[in-house]
């Protein structure tokens, strides 16, 4: 049923998406599909914040990122689960969602936590790819 699943990760709160990484994992297991495990590298939001880092930060945040996602998937992905790393750099649901249709994904499994006051103003990332995504999306609490 499903070829390719997108599992986007916060690699500061790696235990935040324990319960949907096992999720997914599951799924893959079960349906033969690629896991793309995804973590994003946030920008700066103002361009004025930008122009006081160096100019290969973003780069290097990159680079950086991309290593720890690949020991973050060989330390939780099982052997045998064919998986891709993804490492964009922007806003997290929006490239969340980007990643999703570029690689025709078939189901997003995204993690979520019990909403307090600003989510309920501001939508988590994982409401807004929920709204938004062109896939199924499955919220793992």
């Amino acid at each position: 049923m499903y070829k390719d699943i997108l599992l986007p990760v916060d690699l500061e709160d790696a235990a935040s998406s324990a319960q949907a990484l096992a999720v997914a994992v599951e799924y893959a297991q079960s349906f033969g599909a690629t896991l793309h495990v995804m973590t994003v590298v946030p920008d700066f939001g103002m361009s004025i914040v930008g122009s006081y880092f160096p100019d290969d930060f973003a780069e290097k945040a990159i680079k950086d990122t991309d290593a720890r996602l690949h020991a973050y998937v060989a330390d939780n992905v099982p052997d045998g689960v064919p998986v891709q790393h993804v490492v964009a750099h922007g806003r997290i649901y929006e490239e969340i969602i980007k990643a999703a249709d570029s690689i025709d994904i078939d189901l997003i499994v995204v993690s979520a936590h019990r909403p307090n006051v600003t989510d309920y103003l501001l939508g988590p990332n994982s409401a807004r790819v929920a709204r938004h995504a062109n896939q199924s999306v499955l919220i793992v609490r």
